[in-house]
């Protein structure tokens, strides 16, 4: 597995890593835990470096669960988790005070039973806490070695210059795929610019992309996608035309629709990290292959030139979500 530094960070890493959230929270049921840990340390034995959690999934039980699986392999891994969404009266609430930031790094630090956090991301922006008052609060926490790289996750592009301003950031997190390319318009330059890395999430359009969901797909109340617009029976429908687009190119590339999508990705810039989740062995394998399949120049040039042809029907969040995201 190759490795990518984030950004002007320092921090070197798997150029694939994994999303762990789906393993405990967003997806369904919980899956079990005694095959997530194995999943967890097949991808060490694969190469992966890079972790992704939070105190949110579960709650706390993902944190657990990543830092049971991982203990045999401190020093040669690093995990990503966040702090800033709280769960009170069974919804959940952006809180970034500083005393509930020192809360739940104490929290993380326990469940993942580590002592410093590799990367420390704000989960989302807390309108009703400057940015700097979070950023002056985390350099506290890595001043203490509890922490040693922060990031923000899907952060504007302005809060994003005013963290920076008080303490570098290594990287941001957001969504960012075939079906969601909005950060090019401004982060990806901002990114750039300023030499921080680029964690996309749902690089694979939250599954869509896989090809595996049609209009006749249905979500357990349990699967976040459930209540996603992108994922109405209307729009699954619509959005066919792109998973048709991959899996062209998929075929002349000898690769599968999943590693075109992922390749895609990397072939961005080389500071782009994605972490795609899975439960299942044998999508990390497909995964992980990504990493092997290059796209030329040309063929990335005729890719994005189809590609904006391409109009992808549905918004990406339920509108009480879509409120707390790019601020």
């Amino acid at each position: 597995m190759q490795k990518r530094k984030l950004g002007n960070s320092g921090l070197e890493i798997s150029a694939i890593g994994l999303g762990c959230m789906g393993m405990s929270f967003g997806y369904g049921p919980p899956a079990d835990r005694q095959e997530m840990t194995a999943l967890i340390r097949a991808a060490v034995d694969r190469g992966v470096t890079f972790f992704d959690t939070a105190e949110l999934y579960g709650p706390f039980t993902n944190e657990q669960l990543v830092g049971e699986a991982l203990a045999p392999f401190k020093g040669r891994v690093a995990i990503a988790t966040k702090f800033g969404i709280r769960i009170k009266d069974g919804k959940q609430r952006l809180d970034s005070r500083p005393e509930q930031i020192r809360l739940a790094v104490e929290g993380s630090l326990k469940r993942l039973g580590v002592d410093s956090i590799d990367l420390y991301y704000q989960h989302r922006v807390d309108p009703d806490v400057p940015i700097e008052e979070v950023a002056g609060t985390v350099k506290e926490l890595i001043g203490q070695g509890k922490v040693r790289h922060w990031g923000l996750s899907e952060a504007g592009v302005q809060t994003i210059r005013r963290a920076h301003a008080v303490l570098p950031l290594a990287a941001i997190q957001s969504e960012y795929s075939m079906m969601w390319r909005q950060p090019e318009e401004e982060l990806l330059p901002t990114l750039e610019e300023l030499g921080i890395g680029f964690v996309p999430f749902s690089p694979l359009g939250k599954g869509f992309l896989t090809g595996r969901f049609d209009r006749n797909s249905t979500f357990d109340s349990t699967d976040f996608r459930s209540i996603v617009p992108r994922f109405t029976p209307e729009n699954l429908h619509a959005n066919q035309v792109l998973v048709q687009l991959v899996k062209e190119i998929a075929t002349v590339k000898r690769a599968t629709p999943v590693q075109i999508a992922l390749a895609w990705v990397l072939a961005r810039k080389p500071w782009i990290v994605p972490i795609p989740g899975t439960t299942k062995m044998v999508r990390l394998e497909e995964n992980l292959g990504a990493a092997a399949v290059v796209l030329t120049t040309a063929e990335m040039d005729d890719l994005n030139v189809a590609l904006a042809r391409v109009e992808i029907a549905g918004d990406r969040y339920p509108a009480e979500y879509a409120k707390r995201v790019g601020k």
